[in-house]
């Protein structure tokens, strides 16, 4: 499949967006873009997150224009738009933890209208009670560019991304997913790991437990159903991802204790540089580790490590 052309991104104006799913990060999102002054309009099937998200300034509404927001689980992806009224040019992207699997499920009815986002954000609290208009503040989001991805678009999510102050990271879907089972599917499975074995320990283990174990375990405090969707839509990833843990425990301990002190204890810097409105140089971008934070031209504005 050919690359999708780099045409330059004339000035429009700032499209509404409409988030379908208005728990913690779905109803964060719409909750910053409204205090940031954006149109956001939203549903949800929950009538109490109807609810909470009018309160905050949200307008409750099936018809969907602009940059829809596909805030829901990963097994609810396919239907996410069911009874809903989606304008034939509005894009759509969505928030879920895996990539690949998203792309397979709505890249066939939506084509090019549909981006793949992530948002590196969230705790282990769900709903719309967990619900925090900072929630995006200086997070990393992942935006995905494949081979037919419509720049425009892609540019339309960014803005959205960037409005409500994350930083963008361009990836394909399956670096993505790549990436985040290292980063976030095998921490659930090695927190899940440490709780278990601490409890097969008995009662006085979990008694002691202080900072490290809490540090270990928190992110298991998650819906079960959420994480073990996550880490399964991710299952091969994952399983390569843990593999790679299993040898370092194999290695001495003085090295695999220093090994891991000077990764978490590294300095990197951050260079500013200008990415030009190209796959390519957004791609490159990405996998050097770095990120977009702004748009201020014909061009992006971003930083690398250096």
């Amino acid at each position: 499949m050919a690359d999708a052309p780099s045409l330059p991104v004339s000035t429009m104006p700032v499209p509404p967006v409409c988030v379908i799913g208005l728990g913690q990060l779905g109803g964060s999102l719409a909750a910053a873009l409204a205090a940031a002054g954006r149109p956001v309009s939203g549903w949800d099937v929950d009538p109490d997150a109807r609810d909470a998200a009018a309160a905050r300034g949200v307008a409750i509404t099936r018809e969907l224009s602009g940059v829809v927001v596909l805030a829901v689980p990963l097994p609810a992806m396919a239907t996410a738009l069911d009874g809903l009224s989606l304008d034939p040019d509005a894009t759509v992207t969505d928030l879920g933890s895996v990539k690949v699997p998203v792309l397979q499920t709505l890249g066939p009815s939506l084509g090019r209208r549909f981006v793949g986002g992530h948002p590196m954000c969230g705790t282990e609290r769900s709903g719309h009670a967990a619900v925090d208009a900072a929630l995006f503040t200086g997070a990393r989001w992942a935006l995905c560019l494949e081979p037919d991805t419509e720049l425009p678009r892609w540019l339309r999510v960014a803005e959205v991304a960037l409005a409500v102050g994350a930083e963008v990271v361009p990836v394909t879907a399956a670096e993505h997913d790549d990436a985040v089972a290292a980063i976030s599917s095998v921490p659930h499975l090695l927190a899940a790991a440490l709780a278990t074995a601490a409890a097969d320990a008995g009662p006085l283990a979990l008694a002691l437990a202080a900072g490290s174990f809490g540090s270990g375990t928190r992110v298991i405090g998650s819906d079960p159903a959420f994480v073990t969707a996550m880490v399964e839509g991710n299952a091969g990833p994952a399983t390569a991802a843990l593999a790679r843990v299993r040898a370092q425990l194999d290695r001495p301990w003085p090295e695999l204790v220093a090994a891991g002190h000077a990764v978490a204890t590294r300095q990197v810097g951050r260079r500013p540089v200008r990415v030009p409105l190209e796959r390519a140089a957004l791609l490159a971008l990405g996998r050097a580790g770095g990120a977009v934070t702004g748009r201020p031209a014909a061009f992006l504005e971003g930083w690398m490590p250096g």
